[in-house]
């Protein structure tokens, strides 16, 4: 297999600095990292294949994608996990030791991409869970205002846009890192209830249908919940 190696130098050597600047969980950072990323599979998604202005790294085999500087640019440990959402191809892609080892479609918001509150758009860039809703929660059960109901949803396995926005099974709200873009105030992505859900509109998932979160089936939204902690890394890129 061939490895490709691309990468933008400056964007990593700054954020690996404002990482290590601070010992909280996660940090807030100030500089825009949304275009530097990592991820290796045997089948490429097509922010790979298509050589695109992500700019990532690419390698093979078992070697250890990241060493010396670079060692632990997206989390200081290497057993947690972090979350590329790629909106362009709609799906989610989870990483472990900087490799992908699970992928899901997904919905993003059918009103574009952007912070603004009440625009109802989906934010880039990068982000954490800080929260996590829904442990043991009934598949299909619908919150409210991150309050569960104990009403489970009716799904809709065809393609049909209703008027109701469910939130359903797994919660995981999402916080983001990068002040100016999605952190602040009129965008941020934490006070704008931008969440990785469940949906009872499934017949929808793989294309842009949301409102501004990240919709997922219920039974793969479930699975992520359980595979990923707060604090983990999320980048959401066009």
């Amino acid at each position: 297999m061939v490895s490709y190696k691309k990468i933008t130098t400056l964007s990593f050597v700054l954020f690996f600095y404002s990482f290590e600047a601070s010992s909280e969980p996660y940090k807030h950072i100030n500089t825009n990292i949304s275009s530097s990323w990592v991820q290796t599979t045997k089948t490429l998604p097509m922010w790979v294949q298509n050589g695109s202005e992500s700019q990532m790294w690419v390698q093979e085999g078992d070697q250890n994608l990241l060493t010396g500087l670079f060692e632990g640019l997206l989390t200081n440990n290497k057993d947690m996990s972090s979350i590329v959402v790629d909106i362009s191809e709609q799906r989610l892609y989870l990483l472990k030791n900087n490799r992908i080892i699970r992928s899901f479609p997904i919905s993003s918001s059918k009103y574009g991409e952007g912070s603004i509150q009440n625009s109802f758009k989906t934010p880039l860039g990068m982000h954490v869970i800080k929260d996590k809703i829904g442990y043991n929660a009934p598949k299909n059960t619908i919150f409210k205002s991150r309050i569960n109901t104990n009403r489970p949803a009716e799904i809709i396995e065809s393609p049909l846009d209703t008027e109701n926005d469910h939130v359903t099974s797994r919660i995981l709200w999402l916080d983001g890192t990068e002040y100016g873009k999605n952190k602040g105030k009129g965008i941020d992505s934490y006070d704008r209830y931008i969440y990785i859900h469940g949906t009872h509109e499934e017949g929808l998932i793989g294309t842009k249908a949301s409102h501004g979160c990240i919709r997922m089936f219920n039974d793969d939204v479930i699975n992520l919940f359980s595979e990923v902690k707060e604090g983990t890394y999320v980048l959401i890129k066009a």
